[in-house]
């Protein structure tokens, strides 16, 4: 296993859940791998149909026998002397409180929310290429919110400049919202990887599907 390979392993996602088995947020492999080797937090598996729950020593065991013949889906960590499977879900053993339903804004969730599409023209982009654009500008007293800032490609913020989309003769391709979870979390369940969060995640809404 090269050394981009372990830390793209490292780096992937891990849904927390809190001891009554509730869904807290994402964190990556690196983090989830601290707290299993602390006994703060335990796998949660599915095997058969059937959710199991191993601590740090027992999930290296099975690791070990299941990296006879991996999935082709699994992500692996190369340690000492074997290979340690990526978990997708850990729940803390003693942390019962749940977090507020009420989503950070900022660049990385908004773009989740907006499925990573600039909101005028709808091109999918990276991260990269996107900006934050306020529906009514700044100027014109438009606040920071959920209701009212969107993704956009550069040329069409370029384009709309301080207007708002009336003003731009742009049309937005749907209407602002706050999400009711972390659109992080709902992007992921595309992912055939995170099939098991779905689980543990209600159904989300937000500006992509007429929240």
């Amino acid at each position: 296993m090269s050394q981009e390979e372990r830390g793209r392993a490292l780096s992937s996602s891990v849904l927390v859940l809190n001891r009554h088995y509730m869904a807290l947020r994402v964190i990556t492999a690196r983090r989830a791998f601290i707290l299993l080797y602390r006994e703060a937090a335990e796998v949660i598996d599915i095997e058969d149909g059937q959710f199991c729950n191993y601590d740090f020593n027992s999930w290296c065991e099975l690791s070990q026998l299941r990296s006879v013949e991996p999935h082709h889906d699994d992500d692996w960590v190369r340690a000492v002397q074997f290979d340690i499977q990526v978990p997708r879900i850990i729940r803390l053993v003693r942390f019962d409180k749940q977090y507020t339903t009420n989503v950070r804004l900022n660049r990385r969730t908004l773009f989740a929310r907006d499925g990573h599409c600039c909101q005028y023209c709808g091109q999918s982009l990276p991260p990269s290429q996107l900006s934050l654009d306020h529906v009514v500008p700044r100027s014109k007293g438009g606040p920071t919110t959920w209701e009212n800032v969107v993704a956009s490609c550069v040329k069409c913020n370029t384009k709309k400049g301080g207007r708002t989309p009336q003003e731009a003769r742009m049309n937005l391709r749907t209407e602002p919202g706050r999400p009711s979870q972390n659109p992080i979390m709902t992007v992921k369940l595309s992912n055939p990887k995170y099939e098991s969060w779905k689980t543990f995640l209600p159904k989300s809404r937000g500006a992509n599907d007429g929240a």
